[in-house]
């Protein structure tokens, strides 16, 4: 009889205490600059080693058919920010000088009303900072950009193509006797601090870890953006360290990114909260800079729409979230983009989405954790930036394209020039079907010029 009433009287107090709160994932968001599909070893590169990012990938998921939604830098950062289309926003190219700016068509900077990802994820009840290139608005001449903050974040730490406290770089070359400034225009705007190039993004993941031990302190969420200027040139690796040619300067770079990074991912392991409740998404911005990164196999660079230029690596490491089956699992099926990142992290941290948003981007958050092999279910679509018609040795580009299941469209403003590849059996483009799949191309002509006209500013 006493035991019952134990058992009786324990039960109300579970009963009225409710549920047992589950704190929400923190999340933090690494985007590489100008970094090439092959460029990690774990995703191909024989010509350096990439080993801390490799045991990320060896612990989590590596994605093989993920797209960022712009083969240039800017629209690239809108699209993964807000999960919407940056065309939307007027943002086609990457923000430059005022005059630039217009020559192009394109806008000084990011709307701050746009869908930010951090304003929602803020308004959730998480510590949010940013930490690292922003390029959404800001420097050069364009001095009235919103700052950082605007966008959601508490707290950023940027370079000179943002607005907020910068870190700038030094730059260091054997041949000289002291370093250099780059970029020392940004000085105009501060607060700032110099620092070597060649360790700018260990300077980064310091003031992220920071801010990460300040959110913790307070028993809250974060959500992180650690976005370093690396592997961007001009390429100053450590002197210790120099290469002769752009190629070998980049792979120096690059592993010493890698390097850096390993400060961040052995405090995340080290720490079980962090490590049972973190989520880390790492990925690139666009293709490589002809000369430099590689995405071999696949055809183009930085700026075109070619897979080369906007197919990227990803990686997403979480072991306390993502299904234990799937550790070290290579996704090779699941095709979907930047865009949806917004949509899917919301869900997965089961913040709210807000109620007058429709975005472009779809939930995909069962494949991102490795319980499902799904993909976004309406096609994705790509413009030029403007400025690009020709580049890197390559004349008349087309200006968008379009993929949906394994076709791949690729076409001009006006529907001209049509090329159509199956990028699962082809993914170097190397045979136009255009002509043998006349119904499938015409539907995707029709689609992506519908697409173009509801989107453009």
């Amino acid at each position: 009889m006493k035991k019952s009433l134990i058992v009786i009287l324990i039960g109300l107090l579970v009963a009225c205490s409710g549920p047992v709160r589950k704190t929400p994932p923190n999340i933090i968001l690494i985007f590489i600059d100008d970094m090439g599909w092959s460029d990690w070893s774990c995703f191909g590169n024989t010509d350096a080693r990439t080993p801390n990012i490799d045991q990320m990938a060896a612990e989590g998921i590596a994605f093989e058919q993920f797209y960022v939604n712009s083969p240039i830098c800017s629209p690239s950062r809108v699209a993964i920010s807000t999960g919407m289309y940056p065309q939307r926003y007027g943002i086609t190219s990457y923000l430059a000088h005022h005059k630039t700016n217009k020559e192009r068509g394109i806008e000084d900077w990011l709307d701050p009303a746009a869908p930010m990802l951090a304003r929602s994820l803020s308004e959730a009840g998480y510590m949010c900072g940013h930490f690292g290139k922003w390029h959404m608005g800001g420097q050069r001449d364009v001095d009235q950009a919103p700052p950082i903050t605007e966008y959601g974040f508490d707290e950023s730490l940027t370079n000179f193509e943002g607005m907020g406290p910068k870190l700038l770089p030094l730059t260091m070359d054997p041949e000289w006797e002291e370093p250099r400034k780059l970029w020392e225009d940004a000085e105009r705007l501060g607060p700032y601090t110099w620092m070597q190039r060649s360790k700018i993004t260990g300077g980064f993941i310091n003031a992220a870890m920071e801010f990460i031990k300040k959110a913790e302190s307070a028993d809250k969420p974060f959500y992180v953006n650690i976005w370093p200027d690396d592997v961007h040139s001009p390429f100053f690796p450590p002197v210790k360290l120099w290469g002769e040619g752009k190629r070998e300067l980049y792979l120096s770079v690059l592993e010493e990114m890698d390097r850096q990074m390993a400060t961040l991912f052995e405090y995340l392991r080290s720490h079980e909260e962090l490590h049972k409740n973190t989520l880390v998404l790492i990925c690139s911005d666009n293709g490589p800079e002809l000369g430099a990164g590689r995405a071999d196999g696949l055809k183009g660079y930085k700026t075109h729409l070619y897979e080369g230029g906007i197919r990227s690596p990803l990686i997403v490491w979480g072991p306390g979230l993502i299904s234990t089956e799937r550790e070290g699992f290579r996704n090779k099926e699941s095709v979907f983009a930047a865009i949806d990142l917004t949509p899917s992290l919301l869900t997965i941290t089961g913040a709210n989405i807000p109620a007058h948003i429709s975005y472009d981007g779809e939930v995909v958050s069962e494949t991102l954790l490795g319980n499902s092999n799904t993909s976004r279910e309406k096609p994705i679509y790509w413009s030029r930036p403007p400025d690009r018609k020709s580049y890197y040795g390559f004349e008349n580009l087309p200006d968008l394209a379009v993929r949906e299941g394994k076709w791949k469209l690729l076409c001009d403003y006006d529907g001209g020039r049509p090329m159509l590849f199956d990028v699962v059996s082809d993914p170097g483009e190397t045979m136009d079907l255009y002509t043998q799949q006349s119904e499938i191309s015409h539907e995707l002509i029709r689609k992506t010029l519908d697409w173009w006209q509801s989107v453009k500013k």
